[in-house]
């Protein structure tokens, strides 16, 4: 029996009836989807995590046309010192343990699993493990990072607690 409501033929090759599918992120608020769907995707990033007591361990998770995925892990005290990404623009998450980030503005805001802040160029900051468990984040950067300007601790940057003298 035939059925007048089948359609005949492949119907992905009608390109105009399906949406248009977008090359890549193009977004802020997509590059945080991006970023927020790998979070959630465990199975993807969690085999291959490493800590490196040494130095923070860090490995390129995926690129696409003009971004790159990083995946970080950081042991208690391990932090990045005051840097900036360039050019980059980024979003970067936890997705275990905590983070605190500080900037000249403001003391440090500890990150935890869901946190997820934007970053523009050129903008300077601090990350630090200050917590007693190992952490994981993940980083996307616009284009791809291509630098990581150091910068020494400015006088507006707050000093950490522990630095002052008794």
């Amino acid at each position: 029996m035939d059925n007048d409501n089948e359609i005949a033929g492949n119907p992905l090759a009608i390109p105009h009836l399906l949406p248009p599918v977008p090359e890549h992120p193009a977004t802020v608020a997509e590059f945080a989807a991006l970023a927020t769907a790998l979070a959630g995707d465990r199975e993807c990033w969690a085999p291959l995590v490493r800590y490196d007591p040494s130095s923070r361990w860090y490995h390129r998770l995926r690129t696409g046309p003009g971004y790159e995925v990083w995946l970080l892990s950081w042991v208690p005290g391990q932090g990045s010192g005051w840097h900036d990404h360039g050019e980059s623009s980024g979003v970067y998450g936890v997705l275990a343990g905590a983070l605190t980030e500080t900037t000249a503005d403001r003391g440090g805001r500890v990150l935890t699993p869901g946190s997820l802040r934007v970053l523009a160029p050129g903008f300077v900051h601090e990350v630090v493990n200050a917590s007693l468990e190992p952490a994981v984040s993940l980083h996307v950067y616009f284009p791809g990072l291509t630098q990581m300007r150091m910068h020494p601790r400015s006088r507006s940057a707050p000093v950490p607690r522990d630095a002052l003298a008794c």
